[in-house]
């Protein structure tokens, strides 16, 4: 099998071939489609969108590294940018099991970060990995005063084609019309996803990441946040406290309710405190990023991705949440205006805004709400829901949102899997309340909100 391209201009002419390609077909097919009644020009029209989708992929996942990880951004968020599902589907066949590198490669890698031979600075390092991903390595290892870590070693030349990867696959996707939002809105999605992808290439600003989450959590007995060795770290090497647990489907399958329940009271709490509390969020919710301990404690992992939030845009957004738990129309939508999602006054969009909002919030009224139980049935809704948002121009896809509801979609996502039941809408209304009356002054920043329900 070739190799995969290193230098940029490699990978730039594997890219462009690519675009090239893709804008090519669709010049054929519009010859095509000429002579075709509209029916069966619908029908190749769609399969030809699925075949630039599948080319793509095996680009990128050819390329590996970098652009690998643009294409799982992309997948994540293909709601905001208005892919087509079946397109999204195969986007999201680019998964994160990626071959692992030599062992001696990781070795070289590691004692020239930390200018020394392992044995220098581990009394054991494991040859086998623990975990490899598209822009990592992690292993586990033993300092000499026996703590257990995880040593993460960030892939060779990986900072070096995020933008051109990102720009390619931009320009494809726009070649292959499977993007139907306004450029301008593509512009900024696409540069929110670069800026959060370069960041979670600085192991310098995750350790000051980790930091932070560990001073906001260091009280909090249900959560588990690694401590960084500052001592065995650098830009290129961060070594970590080793968390234990198993993955959440095996916790699910093993736990008693009481225990799920108490893990997802603490996923959907920690979302609420992140937003609304913190103005910090950990935006990285795959499923692999969690450990579940038999009590339900739940340890955090992977702190590269993470976005902040400016209080007053917070605080909008909860007066927006608010609005919507009180079935209140008009204020909703002035929050949805001052959120920056309704451009103007169109009543279609208006309605088809408050509609969605009415689906979102409506297990939030229910009291006690099991995610994923018998009443939980939003998918389908919401999706219908979705589309009229997607065909506005009335309704823009603000930047702020693309990690915000990343991070709400897949901690919805683990609640499901766990089955855990909780009072959501009541955590909400005291999240939101709070961030509300910090903004207004009435309230300390970074304080408790008053009024949670107590943990059954």
């Amino acid at each position: 099998m070739a190799k995969p391209p290193k230098s940029r201009f490699g990978r730039v002419a594997h890219l462009g071939a690519m675009t090239g390609r893709v804008g090519a077909s669709y010049v054929s097919r519009r010859l095509k489609g000429a002579f075709q009644d509209s029916e069966l020009a619908d029908r190749a029209l769609k399969r030809l969108h699925l075949d630039n989708a599948e080319q793509v992929v095996a680009t990128m996942g050819r390329l590996k590294g970098a652009a690998m990880k643009v294409g799982q951004s992309v997948a994540v968020v293909a709601s905001t940018l208005d892919l087509p599902p079946e397109v999204a589907a195969v986007l999201g066949k680019l998964h994160n099991d990626v071959e692992p590198l030599p062992f001696d490669h990781i070795r070289e890698d590691v004692e020239r970060s930390l200018e020394g031979p392992l044995e220098q600075h581990f009394t054991w390092f494991g040859d086998e990995p623990v975990g490899t991903a598209s822009l990592a390595q992690a292993h586990g290892a033993t300092l000499p005063d026996g703590t257990d870590v995880v040593v993460k070693v960030l892939h060779r030349g990986i900072e070096n084609s995020v933008g051109a990867d990102v720009s390619a696959l931009k320009t494809a996707l726009i070649g292959a019309r499977l993007l139907r939002r306004p450029k301008a809105e593509l512009d900024e999605i696409f540069d929110e996803i670069r800026l959060r992808l370069e960041e979670e290439l600085d192991y310098l600003q995750e350790a000051a990441n980790l930091a932070e989450f560990g001073r906001i959590y260091s009280g909090d007995p249900h959560l588990r946040i690694p401590r960084v060795h500052p001592s065995h770290s650098t830009d290129r090497v961060l070594t970590l406290d080793r968390l234990w647990g198993v993955p959440v489907a095996e916790f699910a399958a093993t736990a008693s309710p009481e225990a799920r329940n108490r893990a997802g009271r603490t996923i959907g709490e920690m979302y609420y405190q992140m937003v609304f509390q913190h103005g910090t969020l950990h935006a990285d919710p795959h499923p692999g990023n969690y450990l579940f301990e038999p009590d339900g404690t739940v340890g955090l992992l992977d702190f590269g991705c993470v976005k902040r939030f400016d209080p007053w845009w917070t605080a909008d957004y909860a007066r927006t949440a608010l609005a919507a738990l009180d079935g209140d129309r008009e204020a909703c939508l002035a929050g949805c205006r001052a959120c920056g999602v309704l451009i103007d006054d169109d009543p279609d969009a208006a309605e088809a805004l408050w509609r969605y909002c009415e689906i979102l919030i409506a297990p939030f009224k229910a009291g006690r709400f099991e995610a994923g139980g018998p009443s939980d049935d939003l998918t389908r809704p919401l999706m219908e829901a979705f589309g009229p948002l997607m065909r506005s121009r009335s309704i823009r896809f603000e930047r702020t949102f693309v990690y915000l509801h990343r991070a709400l979609g897949g901690n919805y996502a683990l609640l499901k899997t766990l089955r855990a039941e909780e009072d959501w809408g009541a955590l909400l209304r005291a999240y939101a309340t709070h961030s509300v009356a910090v903004a207004e002054g009435r309230a300390k920043e970074g304080s408790a909100p008053p009024g949670l329900p107590a943990r059954s």
